[in-house]
Formats: C-alpha cells, structure tokens, sequence
C-alpha cells in the first residue's frame, strides 16, 4: 500500500508517495515447483510407455510361439 508522508520544508505542504514492491521471491517459487512437477510428470510417462512396449513385445513373442507351435501339432497331423 502508498504511504503518505507530509514535509513542510516549503510554506506549502507536499505529499510524498512511497510505493513498496516485493522482490519477486514469490514467482520464482511458483516457477521453480512448476518445474519440479513438469520434470517429475515427463519421468512417469516415459516410464509407463517403456513398461507398455515391454509388455507388447512379450505378448507378440508369446503370440509367435503360441503360432509356431500350431504349426508343429499341423505338421505332426498332416504327417499321419
């Protein structure tokens, strides 16, 4: 808030205005925990999407043996 202050070094009275601003400690904090979480939140979705593709790469291997194997019981009745 403005702070009145009243000098009488002249005959007429002046009035000084002495606006007060903080250095900005506030912004940076927000800045700084706003980086935190955008850091935080980039490690957790590059971390699920690893665990995905590792999870699709079992399921097509599983697939690719589950195959192979219906292969191999095809051949074995062909062969009767």
């Amino acid at each position: 808030m403005a702070e009145e202050r009243y000098t009488t070094t002249d005959t007429r009275p002046t009035t000084t205005i002495i606006e007060r601003r903080s250095g900005g400690g506030g912004t940076a904090l927000i800045a700084i925990v706003l980086l935190i979480a955008v850091v935080i939140g980039g490690f957790y979705l590059f971390g699920r999407q690893g665990s995905e593709n590792r999870k699709d790469a079992a399921i097509s291997s599983a697939a690719k043996s589950v195959g192979g194997a219906a292969d191999k019981v095809g051949d074995a009745v062909e062969g009767k």
